[in-house]
């Protein structure tokens, strides 16, 4: 159990989360698109933290997990907690994939893929704007007003 409270945000509290989101940010979030490869401002960096979902702010990846995939996006090979991930059959675009989306509100996050390394051998393959960054020390993003494990430092 990771401490984070899972139920999914209410209809008023996703509308105001759906609120803040630009364009592309709803495209990949609540469209299942993807960005380019390349592009994401997370894509390079190297800073000590906490990947978190960017509409309801639960934390999906540590930086420790993270690494070099070589395929133009984020990618890491397990996420903050077992549960914080929600897998689905993806069947779009005439392949079979395993789309990754947040367990808690359902945005989209991107696929993952049996080549990663070791210790899992699993490629958590990210869009960066389905992401925001926290640096450890700092707080959680707490959007949802929850609290508790919400309000925490990035480990």
């Amino acid at each position: 159990m990771s401490g984070f409270d899972l139920t999914p945000p209410n209809a008023v509290q996703r509308a105001a989360l759906e609120a803040t989101l630009d364009e592309a940010e709803r495209r990949v979030l609540l469209a299942h698109g993807t960005e380019a490869p390349f592009c994401g401002v997370f894509l390079d960096n190297k800073r000590d933290g906490v990947y978190s979902c960017r509409l309801c702010g639960l934390p999906l990846f540590r930086s420790n997990a993270k690494f070099d995939s070589g395929t133009g996006w984020p990618s890491f090979f397990a996420p903050y907690a077992p549960g914080h991930v929600r897998y689905v059959r993806d069947t779009s675009h005439g392949m079979v994939r395993t789309e990754e989306v947040c367990a808690r509100c359902g945005s989209h996050l991107g696929h993952v893929f049996p080549d990663g390394p070791p210790p899992t051998h699993e490629r958590h393959c990210l869009n960066s704007v389905s992401l925001s960054f926290t640096a450890r020390g700092d707080a959680l993003p707490d959007p949802l007003g929850r609290g508790g494990a919400e309000a925490a430092a990035a480990d």
